[in-house]
């Protein structure tokens, strides 16, 4: 267990530079160059990535419940995550009105797929990950729109509506994979087996 919490602070602190540290951000690209810290960021995110997936294999074996959810359950979060991928794939196509409607899909998109498995999953390391995750992902949302207001960042302008399509058929599509067979052979569980 004490590896899967050095993962979540390692691998959320990476992500959360721009928020708590941004005086260590901008002397770090200051230094290094935007790409020499692309570079370093890209690295760190992906070794603490690692850490956080190991850890939490290993706290899965070993951690007991902290509640059992009802399997009803089960199908709200299978819901959700057809939402959450929607919203993911948006965040990485042009602008349509998804993207320019919730403002920051991509954050969006974590913060849905952190509840949705809070919802299904009552072991203590599941709750530990997500519940990390989805403070997260409120904590980014409080900060992007601070820095909005502040000037600092702008929306995403609207582009066509030709995009919503594409991240609802492409949403749809990932969605049915990872339900189908993908979330079983990444994580070892059936999103099903309920």
């Amino acid at each position: 267990m004490a590896l899967l919490i050095v993962g979540i602070i390692l691998f959320l602190g990476v992500h959360l530079v721009r928020v708590v540290a941004p005086d260590l951000r901008r002397s770090m690209i200051a230094r290094l160059g935007e790409n020499g810290w692309r570079a370093g960021y890209s690295v760190a995110s992906i070794l603490t990535l690692i850490l956080l997936i190991y850890g939490f294999g290993q706290a899965r074996q070993v951690t007991g419940m902290l509640y059992n959810p009802p399997v009803w359950m089960a199908h709200i979060s299978i819901t959700l995550m057809l939402i959450a991928m929607i919203c993911l794939v948006a965040s990485l196509l042009p602008a349509g009105h998804i993207a320019t409607k919730t403002k920051h899909p991509m954050v969006l998109s974590v913060k849905i797929w952190a509840l949705a498995h809070l919802l299904a999953n009552g072991e203590t390391s599941s709750v530990l990950l997500f519940a990390a995750f989805l403070a997260w992902g409120v904590i980014v949302r409080i900060s992007l729109k601070r820095r909005e207001r502040a000037g600092e960042i702008t929306l995403r302008p609207f582009v066509s509506a030709k995009y919503d399509v594409y991240a609802a058929v492409i949403g749809i599509v990932l969605w049915a994979l990872i339900i189908w067979k993908l979330h079983e052979w990444l994580i070892g569980v059936s999103p099903l087996a309920m």
